[in-house]
């Protein structure tokens, strides 16, 4: 049976125990439906092989070896990552275009007995409702943004929100970016298409009727673009600025690059994508300070002449900030009492 995808919001009330994307590991790593696994029936070399096959020498051939592999790799399958699946689970399976690989293994595993159903369009149909949420309208709740120069903990501030109860999605964490030069992530960014799978699918979740709290950024999160329809409403939103003493954001900083911090060489090597800014010889000294673990005074330095200039230029184009929350310090008990003021500022702006 096929099932058809009318809403992104619809996936969390499917009656499915797992999703599983059958298409090749290349294809899964761009981009799946937000908690499948991949079980590929056919990996990237051996789809290769078989396109080259079906386009080069001939469609029936090219059918009959694509089959060949897919039966065996669901025998690898059934023998290891489904060997431990009971008689009443059920799956729900889809490939790029919800044709011969997702059919093939949704046949092989209903033989079995399992009642499995197939994605109706596969992934295709699924990146069509992802586009139409992130380009073609925008978010059904109004975004509330928390803005603020480099250091004055917005992520941090968003996390206690969120344990509040609060409505908040981190851009950032999507992204797996810290949003600055310095910012990068071990593991590194997942790709566009990706980041918007899990913007969507946080979007979708979102109740229309509650403030949606999210972080000032920039349209671009490392090396990802902020889609145009949330960009779009978060240059209209209500900005509530967070200012903090330069020897709070510094120390806050240290604690926020705590795994940059543990490598200063990598640090270092980071420090140099900012010479074209300051010069060889600034930078130069900031290096000299990772080196030797001077790690409040570096970052005192980088917010000084480096993040709060580029913010200042950011904050003269951007709308003013609908109201401002004062802290004098950024300890983790210090955010955590900050929260029913923002909550009050929300209420006051919104």
């Amino acid at each position: 049976m096929a099932q058809t995808l009318t809403s992104l919001a619809a996936l969390d009330a499917l009656p499915f125990d797992d999703i599983i994307d059958v298409r090749s590991p290349a294809e899964y790593a761009e981009d799946h439906i937000p908690g499948a696994i991949n079980l590929p029936v056919l990996s990237d070399a051996e789809r290769a092989r078989v396109g080259t096959i079906y386009v080069q020498q001939d469609r029936f051939l090219a059918r009959k070896v694509g089959a060949a592999l897919v039966a065996r790799n669901a025998a690898r399958h059934l023998e290891g990552a489904l060997a431990d699946r009971q008689g009443g689970w059920r799956p729900l399976v889809y490939c790029w275009r919800g044709g011969q690989r997702s059919g093939s293994f949704a046949a092989i595993l209903g033989q079995i007995g399992w009642r499995v159903d197939v994605i109706s369009g596969g992934y295709k149909a699924y990146r069509k409702l992802v586009v139409d949420a992130l380009y073609s309208r925008p978010p059904e709740a109004a975004p509330l943004l928390i803005d603020g120069g480099t250091g004055t903990a917005k992520t941090a501030l968003l996390q206690h929100l969120a344990a509040a109860g609060e409505q908040v999605i981190d851009l950032e964490g999507l992204a797996a970016h810290r949003g600055s030069l310095l910012g990068g992530v071990a593991g590194g960014q997942p790709a566009q298409k990706a980041f918007e799978s899990r913007l969507a699918t946080a979007l979708a979740r979102v109740d229309p009727d509650r403030p949606l709290w999210l972080e000032a950024e920039s349209n671009k999160i490392g090396d990802l673009l902020i889609p145009p329809s949330l960009w779009a409403a978060m240059r209209r939103a209500p900005r509530i600025r967070v200012e903090a003493p330069l020897t709070a954001r510094a120390r806050f900083l240290t604690t926020a690059y705590a795994d940059l911090l543990a490598d200063p060489v990598a640090l270092s090597d980071r420090l140099s994508g900012l010479t074209p800014f300051h010069g060889r010889e600034r930078v130069a000294q900031w290096q000299q300070m990772a080196h030797e673990g001077e790690f409040a005074a570096l970052a005192a330095e980088l917010v000084s002449h480096h993040y709060d200039p580029r913010y200042a230029k950011a904050a003269a184009r951007a709308s003013a900030p609908a109201a401002v929350l004062s802290l004098d310090d950024l300890s983790e008990p210090s955010l955590r009492a900050a929260v029913p003021r923002l909550v009050a500022l929300a209420d006051r702006v919104a």
